[in-house]
């Protein structure tokens, strides 16, 4: 997976439009981007959002759509936190980068027996626009991994609500650790993830089998 410099690229918090257009200023935003489908699970989130029912400054911003973004909304305003949630549509490439900007922290979540078939790639897009993010998924998957391997956010297991709740509620206390990750997040993407790197992979797939079937002809 690799990623567009023209289109994603860091912005400041405090030049974001979306923010103030939002109405957004002065809060803590833990946001979605992107489709929410069968891969997915929300109800980790849903959970943490009702531990949280007294933090007003906590906002979760959905951005996007899928299979199973209507479930989501109607289980939320169920259990009564309209106050705490936003849905929004897909935006469109024009604001794009400015919608990935507005969270604080993303997360991204992936059912475990799916660990090791796909990996989101709203990962590499949030990490484009330099933002951390809260991976909810298993421990030993490749997306944990790579959060861990880069320091670029935090994993959380699916159903263990509580311990994301409590982390959320100190990073909306104190988020001076966030730009740090999200700048490692960016710079993982630079280092690993480029196009030119992406091509010297393939071009090295592509040697070795033609080395292999001229050794066997």
């Amino acid at each position: 997976m690799t990623f567009s410099r023209k289109i994603f690229t860091p912005v400041r918090e405090t030049e974001n439009p979306l923010r103030r257009a939002w109405g957004l200023e002065g809060k803590f935003v833990v946001g979605y981007s992107g489709n929410l489908g069968r891969a997915h699970e929300f109800e980790t989130i849903l959970d943490a959002a009702r531990r949280l029912w007294d933090e007003t400054r906590i906002i979760f911003v959905v951005i996007g759509g899928g299979h199973m973004i209507e479930e989501f909304s109607r289980q939320a305003k169920q259990l009564h936190l309209d106050r705490h949630f936003r849905f929004l549509p897909y935006q469109d490439q024009a604001t794009l980068n400015y919608s990935l900007g507005v969270p604080n922290l993303h997360w991204i979540s992936l059912k475990p027996e799916l660990e090791g078939l796909i990996v989101p790639s709203k990962f590499y897009s949030i990490a484009a626009v330099a933002r951390p993010m809260v991976v909810i998924a298993a421990n030993a998957g490749e997306l944990a991994s790579l959060v861990a391997r880069h320091q670029c956010g935090f994993v959380i297991e699916p159903g263990d609500s509580a311990a994301l709740a409590d982390l959320l509620t100190r990073l909306a206390h104190d988020s001076s650790s966030l730009p740090e990750m999200g700048n490692a997040a960016r710079k993982m993407l630079d280092v690993h993830f480029s196009r030119r790197q992406a091509f010297d992979k393939w071009q090295g797939v592509l040697d070795k089998v033609s080395t292999e079937q001229a050794v066997t002809c």
